[in-house]
């Protein structure tokens, strides 16, 4: 098989070319200096007699030609991976391979507090990278993520996935509270108290699953304090009279370490299901599935009822 004299190790510089848009990002993406970076970017120019990046103001931007190379050329990498990968067997003992995870702080917290131990136990050469969702819906795509572990309706239609864990949601307020009594909350109290709650993105303007839900009804809770992570939320609830809505295997993560009660809130909101997906290409590999039984399994041991 011929491929016109191209290396084809600059392909894996094409793709990086063609995501970065910039030489010098696309250096320190695959390790090389920026010399090398774009003596690179000239090879491939010559081979495909096109530009593939040209300036435009303080930008470069991709040529028509370069727009049409990006899937395939990131299908034919993701591909030759999958070869690498593929063997009939998998010897956790002995990879050294590094698996790298989507997911929320949230997820993190109680699924990687369990499933990394008998990873390091089962594993002792793996790596993991557990990576924080962006407005970036292709991590798969691109293999940039083997796992992705969000709720099943924010997930690709495009590929694999399976259920991991079910969770619901439960209120949160400081053990000292004096306004809140027993094991409930009213809807008084609930509307009444200030509410601690997550939103996402660069102006904080996406709200959580929770409090989307609570759009619907007519009354608005009130907002007093807005951050960006799932763990930060019970914390900030302590020596205040503030409550927040939670999900129930957080509140009882941090029970254990934090002065809080956990309340049953005064409207039943839906239980999220947090799913696992994968690239399509990688269905078949033997680590991916070991580690997918790994997590399966730290949710099952122990539940959190």
């Amino acid at each position: 098989m011929h491929f016109r004299g191209l290396d084809l190790n600059l392909l894996v510089a094409l793709d990086a070319l063609i995501t970065e848009k910039s030489i010098s990002r696309t250096g320190e993406k695959i390790h090389l200096s920026q010399p090398a970076a774009s003596g690179a970017l000239a090879r491939l120019r010559d081979f495909f007699k096109d530009d593939l990046l040209v300036p435009v103001g303080r930008k470069m931007v991709l040529t028509p030609l370069a727009e049409e190379l990006a899937l395939p050329v990131r299908q034919l990498l993701l591909q030759a991976e999958a070869i690498i990968h593929r063997s009939p067997h998998f010897s956790a003992e002995t990879s050294q391979r590094t698996f790298r995870l989507v997911m929320s702080d949230y997820v993190a917290t109680v699924l990687m507090s369990r499933a990394l131990p008998e990873i390091q136990l089962q594993a002792p050469g793996i790596a993991v990278e557990v990576l924080v969702p962006s407005n970036r819906s292709d991590r798969l795509d691109r293999g940039e993520a083997d796992l992705m572990i969000m709720p099943k309706q924010y997930l690709s239609g495009d590929h694999p996935s399976e259920p991991l864990f079910a969770d619901e949601f439960v209120c949160v307020a400081w053990a000292g509270n004096q306004e809140l009594r027993g094991r409930t909350i009213s809807m008084r109290n609930y509307l009444r108290l200030g509410h601690v709650v997550v939103r996402f993105g660069e102006q904080q303007q996406v709200p959580a699953f929770e409090e989307k839900f609570m759009e619907h009804f007519s009354e608005a809770r009130r907002i007093e304090v807005v951050t960006t992570g799932f763990t930060l939320v019970p914390q900030l609830v302590v020596g205040t009279t503030r409550i927040a809505t939670v999900h129930r295997r957080l509140a009882q993560f941090y029970a254990k370490q934090l002065p809080i009660k956990i309340l049953k809130p005064p409207i039943e909101i839906p239980p999220v299901v947090e799913s696992m997906q994968w690239h399509s290409i990688r269905d078949g590999d033997p680590g991916l599935k070991w580690l997918r039984r790994i997590l399966h399994a730290a949710v099952a041991e122990r539940p959190i009822r």
